[in-house]
């Protein structure tokens, strides 16, 4: 069965959130395609329509909407999704996945195409500690030259 964490992109707050799914709701992702268009109740966002933009399997390896089916290949890329050449021209031969959804998928975005009833604050509420969480800055010391 498969396991898949869906990115919800919503271009209106400018924020993403991570849903996990499981089940009988990540079946209904395989055999998808980048640029389909789902229904939000997979992610428990009834009313909502998602549309796929994207993913990365379970090693890392970035999904590219020009490449037909789920499986990976090494293909010459000058840019585009995975790739950013060092140069103008460079090209090089890069691992690559489909554009179907597979089970080796682990990480799907998607971005909000109609939005529903409930807002999306009320569907995904922070939690109390997050609130006045502020992020650890690390330092790191200065290399010696």
């Amino acid at each position: 069965m498969a396991d898949f964490r869906v990115v919800v992109s919503d271009s209106k707050s400018k924020l993403a959130h991570q849903v996990p799914v499981t089940g009988p709701a990540a079946n209904k992702l395989i055999g998808k395609n980048i640029g389909d268009v789902v229904s939000g109740d997979i992610t428990g966002m009834a009313g909502y329509t998602l549309k796929l933009t994207g993913g990365t399997d379970k090693d890392g390896f970035a999904m590219r909407p020009d490449l037909p089916g789920p499986g990976r290949r090494k293909i010459l890329v000058a840019g585009g999704v995975g790739y950013i050449p060092p140069a103008d021209g460079v090209k090089t031969r890069k691992a690559m996945r489909g554009r179907e959804i597979s089970s080796d998928i682990s990480q799907i975005n998607t971005v909000i195409v109609e939005y529903g009833q409930k807002p999306m604050s009320e569907i995904f509420v922070k939690k109390e500690g997050e609130e006045g969480k502020k992020e650890e800055k690390v330092v790191r010391p200065k290399a010696r030259r």
